[in-house]
Formats: structure tokens, sequence, C-alpha cells
């Protein structure tokens, strides 16, 4: 297959029982992917170079900052952004393909990011999803340099939907879930801005329940079966305890 002029990049941070199987899934149509390694002690790095991946090694400072360093690192202007627990599918490559086949209509391109959980093999019925700009022209713009938010300014430029999913799985266990969702409470925690007390407390009544109803109901984890269950109470739990986090950040300012 042809490559396309497009550098991939992937930032990493122990990631050996998923990464493999991300860059299957994108380096036969790349002109190269870059893996951003974060200090992997699980030999992430290896698995990548073996792939035929530059392996660049640089210290976490936060999600944005860390993708800007990738962006920063690809030597071509078409850049196509993975996480490692992310996979392109047959049909997404080819709809990529088709794109450059009609000259790039537009600097970004947006997918549909499906969620698939640790113990399933595929989407669960009627999956909720996030559209994510990951396939763009940096010439035109860049991920934002936030420690939390990694999504790309698009500034002015109408970005397109493409049809396929990109699929998502994004925790390894329950237990990851919950490491995961603490550690990025905490970080949210440190680059709190000052909120109204009074809106901060009313959010500790009712966030819980709240939150429940939108992962379990609108984000449609009740088609998930247990597993949907369980992972909506973590999610709705973690909701409400950054706001505790950030009543107690409060009071000590």
């Amino acid at each position: 297959m042809k490559k396309l002029p497009i550098s991939c990049f992937i930032i990493a941070k122990d990631e050996a029982a998923r990464i493999e199987k991300t860059i299957k899934s994108a380096i036969d149509i790349v002109d190269e992917v870059i893996v951003i390694d974060s200090g992997s002690t699980d030999g992430t790095q290896k698995i990548a170079s073996d792939l035929g991946c530059f392996v660049k090694t640089n210290a976490w400072s936060g999600y944005g900052q860390q993708k800007r360093f990738g962006e920063e690192s690809c030597r071509n202007d078409w850049l196509l952004n993975l996480d490692a627990d992310e996979h392109l599918t047959k049909e997404v490559k080819n709809e990529i393909i088709k794109l450059f086949e009609n000259n790039m209509a537009y600097s970004f391109y947006a997918f549909k990011v499906v969620p698939i959980y640790h113990n399933w093999k595929k989407p669960r019925f009627a999956s909720a999803y996030h559209n994510c700009v990951r396939l763009y022209d940096k010439t035109k713009g860049r991920f934002s340099d936030s420690a939390v938010h990694d999504s790309v300014l698009t500034k002015d430029y109408t970005v397109k939907l493409l049809k396929y999913p990109i699929y998502h799985n994004s925790v390894k266990s329950y237990s990851h879930l919950i490491a995961k969702q603490n550690s990025y409470i905490q970080l949210q925690v440190k680059t709190l801005k000052k909120r109204n007390i009074i809106i901060l407390l009313l959010r500790f009544i009712f966030e819980l329940p709240f939150s429940f109803f939108k992962y379990y109901i609108i984000r449609k984890h009740i088609t998930g079966g247990l597993s949907g269950l369980i992972t909506a109470t973590i999610m709705s739990y973690f909701r409400w305890k950054r706001i505790i986090l950030f009543i107690i950040a409060y009071i000590k300012t």
C-alpha cells in the first residue's frame, strides 16, 4: 500500500499491552509513526521501535504540552494523532486514503471516537462517542497547551466529520479506570481557577445523582449490562469527588 504524506504521533507511558494494536492499525498507510514516551518501564519503547516507529522520550508536563511536542517531532504537515489505547478500523483507513486521493478539501477532520469496555471486543449497542479532531494540517492549527484538555485549536476553519469511527480501548481494568479518574481529577484541582462557593456546595448535593444519570442514561452505559453499570458508577463517583476536592481547595485558599 502506498504511504500517505502523514505523520502519525502517539503519546504513551507503560502501554506495552495495547500500543502494538494502535501502531499496526496506522503504520501501513502513513509516512512515519512517532511514539512520544514519558518514561515507560514495561518495554513500550522496544515494542514501538521493533515495529518501525521513531521513539522519542519527553518528560510528562501535561496532555496538551506532550501532544505539542509530538507535533513538533513530525516531519510532515499533515498529522494523525492517536492515543495508545485507540486503533483505526479498515473502513476509516480507506476513508483517509480517499481524502488524499481527492486532495484534502478541508484542513481539519474529526472522527467519532467510540469506547470499548476492557472486557468487550466490540462497542456496546448505541454507544455514546466523542467527535475529536485527529487528522489535521499543523500549519493551520495545533493542539492547545493545556495540561488537562488535549484538543486541537481549529480557529475559524471548518471541521469535517468522517463517517467511520476510531475504536477506543480506554481502560485495562476497573482498577485502571479508578486510577485514571483519580489522576485526572487531581490534575484538574491543580489547575483550578477560582470558583463560586455557593455553586460548588449546590453541586456537592446534586453532582452524584446527576452524573450517574448522565453516564448511565445520556451516554448510554445502560446498554452495557453489568459493565455499563460499574463504569457509570465509577465515573459519576469521581465527578462528585472532584467537587469535594474543589471545595477543599477553596477553603485552603
